[in-house]
């Protein structure tokens, strides 16, 4: 089967880590797969904040399971790398840009054998003051909106099996 084929049939996203950070060579290569995400009117909207401080990710997982309403959890499951994917908010395809970039980061990582998993509420969070201020700690403008958390890390664990995949999926005209 095709190498890429094969990737995307197998990433599944993964909710427990070993605490060991993934290597220099590895977050980078992932990064630059996010650099090849297509985008609307190819303006590349899109920045990511590669987040390996033990601190910080404390503190963005502790507002992340804030705004879910489950404070005292982990919503990033102990992963040692956390890429934020942002994009301008004030671009039409700010959304879109982005998701397309978080895509690119899971299917990278996978290829390289590090887990990913998507965690939600980002746009909350950076649209919050506290949000504004890691932008602004960041020297990123307050004009980005939060697209997603892409957690990385070695898996701790057994891959979840696939879920089947519904009928009705695909339709010819």
């Amino acid at each position: 089967m095709n190498e890429t084929l094969r990737v995307l049939k197998e990433r599944r996203s993964i909710r427990r880590y070993q605490p060991r950070q993934i290597t220099e060579a590895e977050l980078n290569a992932i990064l630059e797969a996010g650099t090849w995400a297509p985008s609307g009117m190819g303006l590349q909207t899109a920045v990511m904040v590669a987040v390996q401080d033990a601190g910080t990710i404390a503190g963005m997982s502790a507002l992340n399971a804030q705004i879910q309403g489950r404070p005292g959890t982990d919503p990033f499951y102990g992963a040692p790398t956390v890429v934020v994917v942002l994009a301008d908010g004030g671009k039409p395809n700010w959304m879109r840009d982005g998701s397309l970039v978080m895509g690119n980061l899971m299917n990278a990582a996978w290829s390289l054998g590090i887990g990913s998993c998507w965690i939600n509420r980002a746009m909350e969070l950076f649209d919050m003051p506290e949000g504004k201020a890691l932008l602004k700690k960041w020297g990123l403008p307050e004009t980005l909106r939060g697209v997603g958390n892409c957690v990385l890390g070695y898996i701790d664990g057994d891959v979840p099996a696939p879920k089947p995949r519904k009928d009705g999926w695909i339709v010819r005209v």
